[in-house]
């Protein structure tokens, strides 16, 4: 089992900028990749962005291109989201999730869930 505990989130303008920070413990011998996901009020869970745990290979979704990139910190067993330019539909609590399944970069392979962090972007 792996523990995730997200941390980060917090209230911003509307073109500002966040970090979320994703640690993992417990079997990260079992990680395959990580990610970050996403939860809107009276929305479904979103893929944000995915990584590979090893090789690094990324998965964005169509709608965070270009504004938001996902990196990892293998020594210190961190993922990170790097949001920039954010907008009022950004709200959201953001889920880091960890899987060792191969669709890495579909949110069915994710069973891994840490509690969730709220970002919230005011306009």
């Amino acid at each position: 089992q792996v523990q995730l505990v997200e941390s980060g989130g917090g209230l911003v303008q509307a073109g500002g900028s966040l970090r979320l920070s994703c640690a993992a413990s417990g079997s990260i011998f079992s990680i395959g990749a990580m990610g970050w996901f996403r939860q809107a009020p009276g929305k479904e869970r979103d893929i944000v962005a995915t990584i590979t745990w090893y090789s690094g290979s990324t998965y964005y979704a169509d709608s965070m291109k270009g504004r938001f990139t996902i990196s990892r910190d293998n020594a210190k067993n961190t993922v990170y989201l790097q949001m920039n330019s954010l907008k009022p539909e950004d709200t959201a609590v953001y889920y880091c999730a960890a899987t060792r399944r191969s669709n890495w970069y579909q949110i069915d392979a994710y069973d891994n869930w840490g509690q969730g962090t709220q970002v919230t972007v005011s306009s």
